[in-house]
Formats: C-alpha cells, structure tokens, sequence
C-alpha cells in the first residue's frame, strides 16, 4: 500500500454533463500516492451514473452521493474530512487539470508547504479559445515566507476566488475555523486567511490548470456575492490593516454608480436587487435615486455601452484575447446577439418539454 500524499478533492452539483471530461484529464496522470474524492451535494442529473463509471475503472476514486445539499463550503469542507491525503486539492467540477500537473504538485508537496496555489491558463466554455495564458502573471514560482501574509493577500486573494487553484496541507485545513465561513461561497479563503500561516505558501507560476471561463450557472447569485458575500468575507479577516484589504476589494462597491453600470450591463443588478440588497442600506436620498435609476436603465444600452468600452480598452491595451469582464457581457441576456437569438430559442424550447431551465442558478 503506498500513503496517499494527495487528495483531489471535488464538490458536484449537477454536472454530469461535464465532470467525465474533468476526470479524464486527471485519471491519466495519477500516481499511487493520488486519490479522488467526491462529494455530490445531491445531484438531480446523470453525475452519479457518470460518476459510477469511472469509479468502476479507477477505484481511487471515492465517491459521496449526499440526498440534501448544504452549499458548496460544507461540500467542500466534508470532501477534505473525507480525503485520506497528507494535501487536498479543492478542484472545481467542471475544469480540467493540464498534463503534468499532478507530479508538478507532487513534487512541490515535498517542500512541505502549508499551501501551494497552482496557476491557471482561462479559456471559454466549451474549451477552444484560450481567453488569458495564465491568471497569476508570473514568470517564475514564488515563495511566501510565513511572515509576508499581508502580501500573500494583496496578491493573490482576487485570485483565489477559484477555489480550483488550492492545495493545501490537511493538517493546516484541519486546524482552522470552517463553521464561520459556511455560507460565504469561499471557505477555503476564509481558511487561509483567517489568520497569518504558520508556514510558507508556494505559488507555482506554469499554469497547471485549464478554466472552463462563462460555464457558471449562477447569475441569480452574482450581485450577492461579489457585491457582498466576497467584500464582506475580506473586511471580517482580523490580522489585516484597511489598506491591505483595499488593494484586494472596496468594503462597499455597491455604492459605486460605475460598478452598479457594470452588473447592469452583465444582467446581475436588477429592480429586485436593488430593492432587497440596496434600498434598506443607503440611507441617503441621492444614493436611492441613483441606485434605483441604474437598476431601471434598459439593460440593452448598458451592455452596449460596456462592451464599446471594454473592446476598445482591450485594443488599446493591446491584449491578445479579450478582457473576462468583456466575456462576462457577451454572456448577458441583454448581449445583443443573445437577444436576437431569443425568439429562434424560445419557438425550440417550446417543441421540448421544459428546456426552459436551462439556466437554473448554481452553487459558486
């Protein structure tokens, strides 16, 4: 029997459409020392079927059908209590690993980090665009002495909010406060950074991962959690001045007329939005007023208006591929081509039985 040295621990939820391909990019490279575990937060589609058959040709892989899901940081945090590993990998459902990436963590563990981040390389949905070479802009790994965690934060916290990119001892996760994080959509950050870590953070710089950009199914949630559930988790953290947390997100950028624009222009701020996450906070007559008319602006103008923007900033900036924030437009129902494209949809939908939840809102 050879000692399980890493866990790549994965949370589902309906899936079953695309965890096969994320398995097959991990199954192949997998040493003795490797495990999969699963944990599905109570799956309404063919996960379990699909799961099941790659269980039956690899038996490392550990699977946890759950009948009532609790969000994805229990689902996560009840995988890793699950892992029989020295280090788990929290990797994401949907994406894929890169050739090599397991033995390039293998051979990092051997450093005995508290935690290692793997960068990524982001393409679009279906894989055949690569929209950013890599996340993290680094030429070279980087080492994070126990000390710089203010750093470590300013850094890498944006990042972070892929949960894909964490591998992290189980003896370090299993010391830290998880409880207060449940229901954050960001466990694992509230984890890391709930307090200095006692020992050094790895950051490999070659992309081991490949994103699986504007496959989320969760625009319902969008507004709430960038706009409150991440602000809010980074404010909490206590060993932190304000400055450092600034470089990482405003406390309250929902007060900002331009970022409100923004989720407009993407289809995530709405009148219902504004009525039940703004209207009781802004205490302020203007503040109302302003909020309230860039929820009624007709999304339509606003995603256009974005979209010149963000395409002629990424012509000026000389890209080679558009920014995500231009993607994330393209991916609005008030996209134009989307919105011409609606009616042919809908006559489709209607020869088939309720094709209409296409978009059913998931866990981040």
């Amino acid at each position: 029997m050879h000692k399980i040295k890493l866990s790549v621990c994965i949370a589902t939820l309906n899936r079953g459409n695309l965890i096969g391909v994320t398995f097959e990019s991990i199954i192949g490279q997998v040493t003795e020392q490797v495990e999969i575990v699963v944990l599905d937060g109570g799956s309404t589609d063919n996960t379990g079927e699909v799961v099941r058959r790659y269980q039956a040709a690899f038996p490392r892989l550990r699977y946890f059908p759950q009948s009532v899901n609790m969000g994805v940081d229990q689902d996560f945090a009840k995988a890793v209590d699950l892992s029989q590993g020295e280090y788990c990998w929290l990797f994401s459902d949907d994406d894929l690993m890169k050739p090599g990436a397991i033995q390039a963590v293998l051979d990092a563990i051997k450093g005995q980090y508290g935690l290692i981040i793997a960068n990524a390389e982001v393409r679009n949905a279906d894989l055949a665009k690569e929209l950013e070479p890599q996340r993290l802009p680094l030429t070279t790994d980087r080492i994070y002495k126990s000390s710089e965690s203010q750093l470590l934060l300013a850094d890498v916290a944006n990042y972070m909010t892929f949960i894909g990119c964490v591998i992290i001892k189980r003896q370090l996760w299993d010391a830290r406060e998880k409880k207060k994080y449940f229901g954050s959509c960001f466990v694992h950050a509230g984890v890391i950074f709930q307090s200095p870590l006692p020992e050094d953070t790895l950051v490999i710089a070659e992309p081991l991962i490949s994103i699986r950009y504007g496959n989320a199914m969760w625009l319902e949630k969008y507004f709430e959690i960038c706009m409150f559930k991440w602000p809010n988790l980074i404010w909490s953290l206590p060993h932190y001045p304000d400055a450092v947390k600034s470089r990482v997100c405003r406390r309250e950028p929902w007060k900002r007329a331009r970022t409100l624009l923004l989720q407009r222009a993407k289809g995530a701020y709405t009148i219902d939005k504004y009525r039940k996450w703004l209207e009781p906070r802004l205490d302020s007559y203007w503040s109302r007023l302003k909020s309230r008319a860039i929820a009624y602006l007709p999304g339509r103008i606003a995603n256009i208006l974005a979209v010149l923007y963000f395409f002629f900033l990424s012509h000026l900036s000389q890209r080679s591929g558009p920014p995500l924030e231009l993607v994330d437009l393209r991916n609005s129902p008030f996209f134009y081509r989307r919105l011409r494209q609606e009616p042919a949809r809908k006559s489709q939908q209607a020869a088939v039985m309720d094709l209409s939840r296409e978009f059913r809102p998931n866990d981040l």
